[in-house]
């Protein structure tokens, strides 16, 4: 047969206030009796503000999807990624892909810039956006989870499976008593 668990006693709330007032007043930084406010950790939103994807090539449907992009940020407080796409460089004989040049990758995030620029004054949406040059096989990644691939992401610190989710089945109520 087991032994029944014994727990210390509660200590009592009046020998406990004797003991922290000591024996000539109360501590310095303690008004007697009082409780310290709690300090809690700051709280983070459930859900992280949405990013919108953009590829801008220069055509005009490219600024016309930058600038629904802003509209649509400012709308539902987002940030705006515009992203160019290096297209590859001819493949190395050995088979490798070539990294595009350093002045190119410049000379491209220039050109963006100043396509998001000219967006944004057409606009007036100021603070949400944010401009990178992407390889192409980075940007087919993307465009493929958005296309219902599966991506995994995989950081320092975790890993994280993009899955399109299931569209479920219509719910029907079922008539009481069935």
């Amino acid at each position: 047969m087991r032994e029944p668990r014994h727990f210390p006693p509660e200590p009592d709330p009046d020998e406990a206030n004797a003991q922290r007032q000591g024996a000539d007043g109360p501590r310095p930084g303690t008004d007697g009796g009082s409780v310290e406010p709690l300090r809690l950790p700051p709280l983070f939103a459930r859900r992280q503000a949405p990013w919108l994807l953009v590829e801008v090539d220069g055509s005009p449907a490219g600024h016309g999807g930058l600038v629904w992009a802003l509209r649509e940020a400012a709308r539902r407080e987002a940030t705006v990624l515009a992203v160019t796409v290096l297209d590859d460089a001819p493949e190395h004989p050995l088979g490798a892909a070539r990294p595009a040049s350093a002045t190119s990758h410049a000379a491209a995030l220039d050109r963006l810039e100043a396509r998001v620029l000219r967006a944004i004054a057409e606009t007036g949406v100021h603070g949400r956006s944010r401009t990178a040059v992407l390889e192409r096989p980075v940007f087919e990644a993307l465009t493929a989870a958005a296309s219902g691939a599966d991506l995994v992401i995989v950081g320092a610190a975790s890993k994280t499976l993009l899955r399109p989710a299931v569209a479920r089945p219509p719910f029907r109520r079922l008539p009481r008593g069935a």
